[in-house]
């Protein structure tokens, strides 16, 4: 979980290194291309292709590269070029209350307690005190870029979603796999027709930071974050959120001199603590360290 959380916190130092060169639709399909390219070698040379793939599996997929990959990618890193690295990922840390929300929406066997409830009222605090009542005088760039990243975790919620309802059963690195595949069919022209053919003269820096975050960042990344959640369950995979932010902020503060307000250290804060106490497992485990055994 620590690899993993460094991992996806470096993905946003990776985007803001490469979008000095290219626009956010390039670098999506670059990401999804490799990382799709990437993956796919990975289950053919280990045999794990198993599965019958029928058009209704391929369009499932497609449903959600659109929710899991092409929407947020997009959002995300077009809300990179007016706010830092650091400050995306604390927003991106509320996919988790989102996500519990949509859930309860949606699916019978997930509806809301009061825990959860306020676990997402305290990550919605957190991103009002991040944002700031002055956003909602005049949309800015960087206003527009900070809900952006916010809209993306919105769509990462109906992502879960639909991936519990229509890919179950199906094996998770060819979820993995095939979601990637579709979000690069649906990417490039996209890409294509908004920028152009893309530019391969690219210095070193970017292209490094081009495959740091397709094939580190995307492709190994969806390894490690299935294997977790195999091992560790859902509840323990979505406290990865909380370890991305202090990489993406420590890196971005140390190789590209970024800063963030106070604002954004509390807001974190706040929406820490939502994450907490959707979990629960911190509040169980101090009320049974208070407990008297029974004689």
């Amino acid at each position: 979980m620590l690899l993993l959380g460094a991992i996806w916190g470096g993905a946003f130092f990776f985007t803001e290194i490469a979008l000095e060169a290219m626009s956010p639709f390039t670098l999506v399909a670059h990401r999804v291309v490799w990382a799709a390219a990437a993956l796919w070698l990975y289950l053919l040379l280990a045999g794990r292709v198993r599965t019958p793939l029928t058009a209704g599996l391929w369009g499932r997929w497609a449903v959600m590269g659109l929710l899991n990959n092409i929407a947020p990618f997009s959002l995300i890193m077009w809300g990179q070029t007016a706010i830092e690295g650091g400050l995306a990922s604390i927003f991106n840390a509320m996919t988790a209350p989102f996500g519990v929300l949509v859930a309860a929406l949606f699916l019978a066997d997930e509806r809301l307690s009061f825990q959860k409830i306020a676990g997402v009222l305290l990550g919605i605090a957190g991103v009002a005190a991040i944002v700031g009542a002055d956003a909602l005088d005049g949309l800015d760039p960087r206003s527009l870029g900070q809900f952006a990243v916010v809209l993306a975790t919105v769509s990462y919620a109906f992502a879960s979603v639909w991936g519990r309802v229509a890919l179950k059963g199906v094996p998770v690195e060819l979820n993995a796999a095939g979601m990637l595949a579709m979000s690069a069919v649906m990417i490039l022209p996209v890409a294509l027709v908004v920028d152009g053919p893309p530019s391969f003269a690219l210095s070193l820096p970017v292209w490094g930071a081009i495959f740091g975050i397709s094939l580190v960042g995307t492709a190994i990344a969806y390894l490690l974050y299935f294997e977790i959640l195999r091992l560790a369950g859902a509840g323990n995979t979505m406290l990865v959120t909380l370890i991305v932010p202090p990489f993406a902020i420590g890196l971005g503060a140390v190789f590209l001199g970024e800063r963030l307000e106070p604002a954004a250290f509390f807001g974190f804060g706040l929406i820490a603590l939502g994450l907490a106490v959707i979990d629960g497992r911190l509040f169980r485990r101090r009320g049974q360290g208070n407990s008297t055994p029974i004689q």
